[in-house]
């Protein structure tokens, strides 16, 4: 194998495999190197792509269960084979497994299997699974490593019932109970699997909201919708403490009041985030400096100390996405090019997998009213949407926020069907700062989701809704 290279991508997550496969098509002499035999990183493995699809089979099942027969279709006795529902997960993995090795062979990309540690801002060891360990070195090194999840103080994670998302994807059996301490975007997604096939499940949150980075209205319409399907949710609760008592675990927890309260379920999740992931790289080697929460620190070209060297995705600062990471790996690939590309983090959608899914992408109505930013709100419910009610999904709403004085767009917020794919129109509309009447005055098929936006439009220019 070739040991000298123009650029070396360190991980294979969304951001490494895109930067890698970028660089090859301007020309660059390329190797990726993965620790794990499987490329795809988090989100092929154990994030996105898995979660996806329990998420939908879950929905399916959810759907025979509670809506099936208003349609008219009589089943008969609904049942879940639970390892044939984990079976399809991972089937579904090493299919986008199998095209990232194609992709590889295809742009001509070195894979070198092993965990990579800096020897200097010029080289690196790759160590083997078999302890055997080579010499590489590159002009530009792009490190794209992502993170792992994080916990609290008091709650110890064993992967055995005290768990992360990784250990729930693929449990033996069927729970009958488990609580999720947080409730952002892995714990809603991780209750919504779970508490579709049946299992009783409890969110344990520490702010006074679900999702509580995005917009307070979709936090509150979740857990509407949540209570609906019977999902407990204890909001400004403080956990203390989590107990693995070998067939459940019990969490100690405050309440609202500050008064000590206790549950017991078959596993306790533990969904408070992510930290960045640098062991092991041996970056003392190099001019590469960290921040206090352990991220690269990285300039506006997402250059690090280290002139030659780049860090991207959940390893620097801002969102954890799979798309902000894989923008900021062709971001990478085209600036050590030569080239002048841009990224406005403002736009980059944030979604959740939920059924209704959540999608958002601009400023929250909190951020505008904190900047004393004037805004005008449109905001349409899918129950009076035609195509809503043909199919039963009449929870949720299309919020759009605007500029009074010129009617550019500030910011859209979708709980509902088909969220994920709508919110896109709201971030051309800001990337190319088209106006709410813009919007609106363009033709929308009917009956359709989108034109639950086409209303929210009408309604936040002044121009009123027309039931649809």
């Amino acid at each position: 194998m070739e040991t000298k290279f123009d650029i070396i991508v360190i991980g294979s997550g969304p951001g490494g495999y895109a930067s890698a496969i970028r660089c090859s098509q301007l020309g660059y002499k390329t190797a990726i190197v993965e620790k794990y035999k499987a490329l795809g990183g988090t989100c092929t493995n154990v994030g996105c792509i898995p979660t996806k699809a329990l998420l939908d089979s879950t929905e399916h099942y959810h759907q025979a269960a509670t809506k099936f027969a208003t349609h008219g279709i009589i089943t008969g006795k609904l049942s879940l084979d639970f390892p044939q529902f984990i079976k399809r997960k991972t089937e579904v993995v090493e299919q986008n497994i199998a095209g990232l090795n194609f992709l590889m062979k295809k742009n001509k990309i070195e894979v070198f299997e092993g965990f990579a540690s800096f020897l200097s801002d010029k080289e690196i060891s790759v160590k083997a699974t078999d302890g055997t360990s080579s010499t590489i070195s590159a002009t530009y090194y792009i490190i794209a490593t992502g993170s792992k999840p994080a916990t609290i103080p008091g709650v110890e994670i064993d992967k055995k019932r005290i768990i992360t998302s990784t250990e729930a994807l693929s449990l033996p059996d069927k729970p009958k109970s488990m609580v999720i301490i947080g409730g952002g975007v892995i714990g809603v997604e991780m209750a919504s699997i779970y508490a579709r096939i049946g299992v009783e499940v409890t969110i344990i949150e520490y702010f006074d909201s679900l999702i509580p980075t995005m917009d307070k209205d979709l936090g509150k319409e979740l857990k509407k919708i949540f209570s609906k399907q019977n999902i407990k949710i204890l909001l400004s609760h403080k956990v203390q403490s989590a107990k693995n008592n070998g067939k459940n675990a019990t969490v100690n927890f405050l309440d609202a009041s500050n008064n000590p309260q206790e549950i017991t379920a078959d596993y306790c999740l533990v969904a408070v985030g992510r930290k960045p992931y640098t062991e092991g790289l041996c970056l003392e080697n190099t001019a590469i400096e960290l921040d206090s929460k352990g991220r690269i620190v990285t300039n506006e070209k997402l250059q690090t100390k280290a002139e030659n060297i780049y860090a991207i995705g959940d390893v620097v600062a801002g969102a954890m996405l799979a798309h902000k990471a894989e923008e900021e790996g062709i971001f990478v690939a085209e600036t050590i090019n030569g080239q002048k590309p841009h990224i406005n983090y403002k736009l980059i959608p944030g979604v959740v997998y939920t059924w209704p899914e959540v999608a958002s992408v601009g400023y929250t109505e909190e951020e505008l009213k904190e900047k004393g930013i004037e805004y005008r709100v449109g905001k349409f419910p899918f129950s009076a949407s035609a195509r809503a009610r043909a199919a039963l999904e009449k929870d949720g709403f299309s919020k759009v926020l605007s500029d009074p004085k010129y009617g550019e767009l500030l910011g859209m917020h979708i709980i509902g069907p088909r969220a994920a794919d709508l919110i896109a129109q709201g971030v051309i509309g800001m990337e190319y700062e088209v106006t709410d009447e813009d919007m609106f005055r363009i033709s929308y098929a009917h009956p359709t989701y989108s034109e639950t936006l086409k209303e929210a439009y009408m309604i936040a220019s002044g121009q009123g809704a027309i039931n649809i």
